[in-house]
């Protein structure tokens, strides 16, 4: 149904399929899986890799679900009810805790686990009459996201700047770079005690 490489190693990839399974691949090891993740009980639509951290990804599916996970864990962390199929996921390119979704009740939701951990910062009807959203785009330089239907259509935000916060920048004399901020940042909410919501 979709597959995604690891921005950070690009021998590695996830695939999701209409089973509900996702299965970690490498093209060294074309004959075998690397790991399998069973959550989902229908067809997995998208799976995207974090930003920012290579270890951290999202899967969306037909059983009305986000779900969160960690490449060494072979069940999910987070669990997030839509209560509707999820089309299409994906992580913001300025920060490790934010990521849109798509529904097929055509609602765009964002989120920042930064600032909520538990639901959406917003919810938008990106498509109107309540036609299925498949995909999300975040544009790479500007606060803009786009939504696409299943009829062509095309639409575009403009985020707030509550959810276009940039990367947080290391401290003047700090070695730590971006990354690793970003790694921090997604790493306090993942340490987070009541992370799991199920």
């Amino acid at each position: 149904m979709c597959f995604d490489f690891n921005p950070y190693n690009d021998a590695e990839f996830l695939v999701g399929t209409e089973e509900g399974k996702i299965h970690l691949c490498s093209k060294a090891f074309s004959g075998q899986y690397l790991e399998t993740y069973e959550g989902h009980y229908l067809a997995v639509y998208a799976v995207k890799w974090n930003t920012f951290d290579p270890k951290v990804f999202l899967s969306c599916s037909a059983d009305w679900t986000i779900k969160m996970w960690m490449v060494d864990m072979t069940r999910p962390i987070v669990r997030y009810d839509l209560r509707c199929p999820v089309g299409d996921i994906q992580w913001a390119p300025y920060s490790s805790t934010v990521f849109a979704a798509v529904t097929s009740e055509g609602q765009l939701k964002v989120y920042d686990l930064n600032q909520e951990k538990h639901k959406e910062l917003c919810n938008f009807t990106a498509i109107g009459g309540k036609q299925p959203a498949l995909h999300v785009s975040f544009n790479k330089h500007d606060p803009i996201i786009l939504v696409g239907d299943e009829r062509s259509g095309v639409n575009s935000f403009k985020l707030s700047n509550i959810l276009y916060q940039g990367p947080e920048l290391p401290e003047e004399g700090s070695t730590k770079t971006v990354q690793q901020m970003e790694i921090a940042k997604l790493g306090r909410f993942l340490n987070s005690m009541d992370k799991v919501e199920y």
